[in-house]
């Protein structure tokens, strides 16, 4: 299953080269990977509930094209890898300045989220509903 995320570029998310903001990326990935545990059928306030939460361990981005203000974007989410503690994530960043062109890579970058209690923030295995649903999406 591949999840798609749309996004609206905001006018506060450009900079001064008239560009989307290379942080930005990184908030619309988690808003992303957000929406895809609800998809999946695990969404992240049951994640809580079950005394689980994820953190951000590592992150790359790689730059194909910029993402400038107006331009539609779609992020596709694809879990790539499901370990004992983590887990990584692809996003595939895409964008096209008008429904006449055809969608055009942007930004590719790849997320590890370690699992932790979500009361001491220590180190825990990936709850089975999630490594479940998240190997479910896999194609």
């Amino acid at each position: 299953m591949t999840f798609s995320f749309p996004v609206v570029p905001r006018y506060a998310e450009i900079d001064q080269q008239n560009v989307v903001f290379f942080g930005h990326y990184l908030t619309w990935c988690d808003e992303a990977f957000t929406a895809f545990q609800t998809a999946v059928g695990y969404p992240y306030p049951a994640m809580i509930a079950d005394g689980v939460d994820i953190q951000i361990v590592h992150a790359e981005l790689d730059y194909g094209a910029s993402v400038a203000w107006g331009d539609a974007v779609s992020i596709e989410v694809e879990n790539e890898k499901v370990g004992t503690t983590s887990m990584t994530t692809r996003f595939s960043i895409r964008r096209r300045a008008s429904d006449a062109e055809p969608w055009a890579d942007a930004v590719t970058v790849s997320l590890v989220h370690v699992c932790v209690d979500a009361t001491s923030f220590t180190k825990v295995p990936v709850p089975s509903r999630l490594g479940s649903a998240l190997a479910g999406s896999r194609g």
